[in-house]
């Protein structure tokens, strides 16, 4: 039978407590905060609240008001159960030491009366390692090369400019975008000295400094011999492997350190679960054999990211329990990869990410603001989640069409828009510096990415792009920003070329004075040149235009948003062609027609060309085309375009 915990507030000076044989989580602690238990690690546990410890430093700063700190150990290093590294008040919060045996096999049994198996994990001799981990014979060979703000600029430029400062050439392996930062390893201590020396003697276009950080790391995955990929007898054994380690009743997947896997070893087949290619392998077996999956225990497996999970939801989309633990996740910036999956129990105890948050409520709140519906964290049963019941679904109505105010709002933005986007799409925008005000401004934005993009991106507005959202730098935000037309005009000839949809302009006018008028455009475009040629793009813009000499109008602020298409609106985009506006009857018709085609034109407002559709739809019928054209124009079936002149 399981011997009862025993409570610190209950122990007299000088006794160790004894071992705590077969604890079960059940059981009653008074040093539970919130009903978690308290686990033993280097003295601390995850959740002994902070007036408690703060209390105990208290008292032994005041050189009494208390039991003096016991420091007893044996030989074999077993500590006294009541004792306390507090010496440190600052040190973060460790939400997890050495915990109790958590599950055996039966883990998603643990509501069903399963038993409890207990693990012994046992270390092997490993090489000597410095104080930044990995070992010293490969920190002396391999080194990681990171530029800060690598990402403003192209991947090539950076590369052939370093390589023309640097006195000794290198081969970059693994280069990659993380965040803002550029990182590559080179291997070499010549190569990383004379890597050091490049930092600060390269400068960009706006003369800033590149700075270049040499470290020394252990070797990049793709040199490892140990990550080799999967052959296809590979997957017939890891699908083996699978198979014994899937439990049908529960729908329960344990790949528990799979790696070491006794059978899989006999065989020679090495599973990485942090190598992409062989998590995929995993995957793949789940969507193709049990995409019923309730239950999967990824723990001990080395896993440092959660990138290649990302698919996992669509995988198993009813999966509920997952087991992350053990494994050498550093952030909770991680788990934003899975954000979304509708889980009620996840452990992540035994990962680098639990000692970074201050306290418990601190760590629960993070994990439940990516998986709201979550129910047990680590064993510890949470408050039930805050919700509220939707009787019927709830469906968005219909969006508008445009909004102009008056016709002759109407008429001078079309216009405008027409004759705007026609040199726009021309190929030389050079003739767009009527458009703009002497003192105009101009900027662009993108959304930010943080998963893999996919072939249609937006790398060629990255680096000019102002989301001051992710944007803090204030020097920065005001470079991005294009003053006076020559700058604006010089900038969007920079951009890729295009041809927009001028049937799927949405207008918008928001704001209008006498002298001012502003409005919103939404529409479709896709690019003509380039490695992404008919890419269908969606865009936002707002302009800000004040009257011209020439009744025109003169743009003096352009706001730019550019994001990939929905397959909705790239189903939608360049459906109908837009016909090209005449400025003149068509000279082969008698004179009566085109006396009758320049009336209609002037009374409904429609271009010469639409009016003749109209009349010769209805047989020249004045009258009756005159009737049809009110019936459509209230039913909003005639498209804008129509009235473009």
């Amino acid at each position: 039978m399981a011997q009862p915990l025993y409570r610190a507030m209950g122990r007299r000076a000088g006794h160790a407590a004894p071992p705590s044989e077969g604890r079960s989580y059940i059981e009653h602690d008074d040093r539970v905060i919130g009903g978690f238990p308290t686990r033993k690690k280097k003295g601390r546990g995850p959740f002994r609240a902070k007036l408690y410890m703060d209390q105990g430093n208290r008292s032994r700063n005041r050189g009494g008001g208390g039991p003096p700190r016991p420091r007893l150990e044996d030989r074999d290093g077993d500590v006294a159960m009541n004792d306390t590294t507090t010496d440190n008040p600052r040190s973060r919060y460790n939400p997890y030491g050495q915990r109790a045996p958590r599950h055996g096999e039966d883990w998603p049994a643990r509501d069903q009366g399963g038993p409890s198996n207990i693990h012994v994990t046992v270390r092997r001799d490993t090489p000597p390692r410095d104080q930044r981990g990995g070992n010293r014979e490969n920190r002396n060979r391999w080194f990681k090369v990171t530029i800060p703000q690598g990402r403003r600029y192209d991947k090539n430029w950076i590369l052939s400019s370093i390589q023309s400062a640097s006195s000794v050439p290198f081969i970059p392996i693994e280069f990659h975008f993380d965040r803002m930062r550029a990182e590559f390893y080179v291997e070499g201590g010549q190569v990383a000295s004379a890597l050091q020396q490049v930092s600060r003697s390269i400068t960009d276009k706006e003369d800033n400094k590149i700075v270049i950080l040499v470290t020394p790391c252990n070797p990049p995955r793709s040199t490892q011999k140990e990550f080799k990929d999967l052959k296809d007898e590979d997957i017939v054994h890891l699908k083996l492997c699978m198979s014994r380690r899937y439990d049908g009743a529960l729908q329960a997947l344990d790949l528990k350190d799979v790696r070491n896997d006794a059978e899989l070893q006999t065989k020679s087949v090495m599973v990485i679960l942090s190598k992409r290619n062989h998590m995929e392998a995993v995957l793949r077996i789940i969507e193709e054999n049990i995409p019923e999956l309730l239950a999967l225990d990824l723990s001990n497996n080395k896993l440092f990211r959660l990138e290649d999970l990302v698919e996992l939801p669509q995988k198993a989309p009813l999966l509920k329990h997952l087991n992350l633990s053990g494994n050498e996740l550093k952030t909770e910036r991680e788990l934003d990869r899975l954000k979304g999956m509708k889980l009620q129990e996840l452990w992540l105890d035994g990962n680098p990410l639990c000692d970074s948050f201050r306290d418990q409520s601190t760590y629960i709140s993070a994990i439940r603001e990516r998986f709201p519906k979550l129910l047990r964290l680590d064993g510890h049963d949470l408050p039930p989640p805050i919700a509220f019941d939707v009787e019927t679904p709830t469906t968005l109505p219909p969006s508008k069409g445009s909004y102009f105010g008056s016709d002759d709002i109407k008429v001078l933005v079309l216009r405008f828009l027409h004759q705007y986007y026609s040199v726009y799409d021309s190929g030389d925008r050079q003739a767009l510096l009527d458009a703009y005000h002497d003192g105009a401004c101009c900027s662009i934005n993108i959304p930010f990415f943080t998963q893999n993009q996919s072939r249609n991106n937006l790398s060629d507005y990255f680096k000019d792009s102002r989301n001051v959202k992710k944007q803090k730098d204030p020097i920065m935000r005001y470079k991005l920003l294009k003053h006076t037309r020559l700058n604006v005009v010089a900038f969007l000839n920079e951009l890729p070329k295009t041809l927009h949809d001028i049937n799927s302009f949405v207008i918008d006018i928001t704001a209008q004075t006498n002298t001012l008028l502003c409005f919103a455009v939404h529409g479709i475009f896709k690019e003509v040149e380039g490695k992404f040629r008919d890419s269908m793009r969606a865009f936002n813009r707002v302009f800000i235009a004040v009257p011209a000499p020439n009744a025109g109008l003169c743009i003096v602020n352009d706001q730019l948003h550019v994001r990939q298409a929905t397959p909705e609106e790239i189903r939608k985009a360049f459906v109908t062609p837009a016909p090209t506006p005449s400025s003149s009857p068509v000279p082969t018709l008698p004179s009566t027609h085109q006396e009758m085609l320049q009336a209609f034109s002037l009374q409904s407002g429609m271009n010469l060309e639409w009016s003749q559709k109209c009349l010769i739809d209805n047989d020249w019928d004045f009258a009756r085309a005159a009737q049809i054209f009110t019936q459509l124009k209230l039913e909003g079936k005639i498209p804008d375009v129509a009235f473009l002149k």
